[in-house]
């Protein structure tokens, strides 16, 4: 007899393979922009810009500090970037099954965040309940991780056209069927995601909480983080200093001119440092792999079960 968690995850993954199908998005491949940027090992330095601005929204950040272990020491956070690297690789890389896999192991972490806001933020009375699955949620999670990571890549790889910045946004919407958010609900170009993240911010529910602040300063400076100086210090100034102006005011981190060409002068540094480094070193082995031959990956096989940051 199979477990139960055997069972849910045959259940989550029939239903993403379904989803999938249905919706008649293709996952990028290798000559995509989504393949060009994401290969670049460098460009997850932007993560810490999306984290920021996810956690500025009260309901992600009571709903991380509930579930998550951000604070924890740094061992364990390392565990866990390798961890989400892992998926990420598997969720642009992959073939499609190791895709609809890694996304069904996202969505069951997903069903069990959720619970309700302790005290009032901005819009949100106390009370207000919360969870990974919420809609409004999947959708700033995903514009965050589509707004920053071509920000990146423009300052430590190279420029991107119009047409690839809104490739890069039209490849990524097939993370509706895989994460399972709303149908049509994500940004397909750079002007649907400019208006949307400036409506959020402007008119939205953005609120830097205590909770967001303490987590913020977690993420950007653990535990003994000076033992690896060279690794976190620019991390640190690209986070902060590609917030949205108003996003890192709230958040009280100081931006001075000595700032700016701290950030422009490890920039500089590390676009040298990519330039010499052999592919291996600077690209993702997943995306240099060979390709697996031709398969029909979107029906499910017979017999299994049918039934998401």
């Amino acid at each position: 007899m199979r477990d139960d968690t055997s069972t849910t995850f045959d259940a989550h993954r029939a239903a993403v393979r379904e989803r999938l199908r249905a919706s008649g998005l293709k996952r990028a491949g290798r000559t995509s922009v989504s393949w060009t940027i994401n290969r670049e090992v460098i460009v997850v330095a932007g993560w810490g810009r999306a984290i920021l601005m996810q956690l500025a929204h009260p309901l992600v950040a009571t709903g991380v500090n509930d579930h998550s272990r951000f604070r924890a020491g740094l061992t364990t956070r390392i565990e866990r970037l390798c961890t989400t690297v892992g998926a990420m690789r598997s969720l642009t890389f992959g073939s499609d099954d190791e895709a609809t896999a890694v996304a069904a192991r996202i969505n069951i972490i997903h069903d069990r965040v959720f619970g309700r806001l302790g005290t009032a933020a901005g819009p949100f009375p106390a009370g207000t309940p919360y969870s990974a699955h919420a809609p409004d949620l999947l959708r700033w999670v995903h514009a965050t991780l589509v707004d920053s990571i071509p920000r990146v890549y423009e300052l430590l790889v190279g420029p991107l056209t119009a047409d690839e910045q809104n490739n890069y946004c039209a490849e990524a919407a097939v993370m509706e069927p895989l994460l399972c958010i709303t149908a049509g609900s994500v940004p397909r170009d750079t002007t649907e995601l400019d208006d949307y993240i400036r409506s959020v911010i402007d008119d939205g529910p953005l609120v830097i909480t205590d909770t967001s602040r303490a987590l913020a300063r977690a993420v950007l400076f653990p535990p003994a983080w000076w033992l690896f100086w060279p690794l976190f210090r620019p991390v640190q100034l690209i986070t902060v200093g590609l917030l949205p102006a108003a996003v890192r005011e709230a958040y009280g981190f100081p931006w001075t001119p000595r700032h700016a060409r701290a950030l422009r002068r490890w920039a500089t540094a590390l676009r040298g440092l990519r330039r010499v480094a052999p592919a291996r070193v600077r690209e993702w082995p997943a995306a240099r792999r060979r390709p697996e031959p031709a398969r029909l990956p979107h029906a499910p096989p017979s017999g299994t079960a049918h039934g998401h940051v």
